[in-house]
């Protein structure tokens, strides 16, 4: 028979008291290792506080100036508190095209988020995996293409989309939305798919998967995270994109959000209350997509980071 001799160190517990380790990991002066001194952890939560404030000051202040039932009522907002309701959004839903702009920017933003994601995905999988000729220039040939603001494209892009006989249809718009959209989601996706391990297209392989078998069942669903950031970045480029909707969509029954949203403001007049109705209207389908897709937000941007 053995004997086991158990060694007391003095300052600590037995083996496995959390006690003991804690009290053997103490410094000097009353606290542990990782932890912060009081003053630090005010500082950092007073700085969050503060940040949050600004953050979401813009919007309580919006929602705030939407209650008021009058145009002129942001000119005294200490008023609104006496007469506050929801007349205005009743007037926006019910007397406005609000419901018609709605479904054109679903149609709009789905179809950009669908074809988008898609196209962005196949690209950056082929250049992540494929080292064809010019690959690197292509994906350069992408990024050069962000450089360009939108007052430089909208005329050369009007006079393709007119050759095209594609003015005034959601198909325009969409073809629009998908170029400024693909290649910074495709450079994403790219790095997020050098984060994957070749092997599982090796095993694909071996299983006796084509090229695109291997990318549709093996890699996409790993994926996921970098794939809900593309569909949410295209997504949100279709939601509220005003310039190429206003320029390219000539029929008031064609109209998207964002379009619908600067028809309130005219000339000689400017109803900021139903403004800002809609736009708390508009916001919360984008609040929602973003409360579903946030979890795979941080892991897909800062995957695709560390790659790029």
């Amino acid at each position: 028979m053995s004997t086991t001799t158990q060694t007391t160190i003095p300052g600590s517990g037995p083996a496995g008291d959390p006690q003991g380790a804690a009290a053997g990991k103490q410094r000097p002066g009353g606290y542990s290792r990782g932890r912060r001194s009081r003053t630090a952890s005010v500082l950092s939560h007073g700085v969050l506080i503060a940040a949050s404030v600004i953050a979401l000051f813009p919007i309580g202040w919006l929602v705030f100036l939407s209650l008021g039932p009058d145009k002129d009522d942001y000119l005294h907002p200490g008023r609104i508190l006496d007469k506050a309701g929801f007349s205005n959004y009743s007037f926006v839903l019910e007397h406005t095209g609000f419901l018609t702009w709605f479904g054109n920017t679903l149609i709009v933003a789905g179809a950009t988020c669908v074809i988008g994601v898609l196209i962005a995905a196949t690209t950056g999988y082929a250049v992540s995996r494929m080292r064809f000729p010019g690959y690197k220039k292509f994906m350069w040939a992408l990024l050069v293409t962000q450089m360009f603001p939108v007052a430089v494209l909208m005329v050369p892009m009007y006079v393709i989309l007119s050759d095209l006989g594609l003015i005034d249809t959601y198909g325009g718009l969409i073809l629009i939305y998908c170029s400024t959209a693909v290649p910074y989601c495709a450079w994403m996706l790219k790095g997020y798919f050098d984060t994957i391990p070749f092997e599982i297209d090796e095993a694909g392989r071996v299983d006796g998967l084509s090229p695109f078998g291997t990318f549709w069942r093996l890699v996409l669903p790993l994926a996921r995270p970098g794939l809900a950031v593309a569909a949410f970045y295209t997504c949100l480029t279709a939601w509220g994109e005003v310039a190429f909707a206003t320029t390219f969509m000539l029929d008031d029954g064609k109209y998207t959000l964002a379009v619908g949203l600067s028809s309130f403001v005219s000339e000689h007049d400017a109803q900021w209350n139903y403004m800002a109705a809609t736009a708390v209207l508009i916001a919360i389908p984008v609040s929602f997509v973003f409360y579903l897709v946030q979890k795979h937000l941080v892991t897909g941007l800062t995957a695709g980071a560390a790659k790029s």
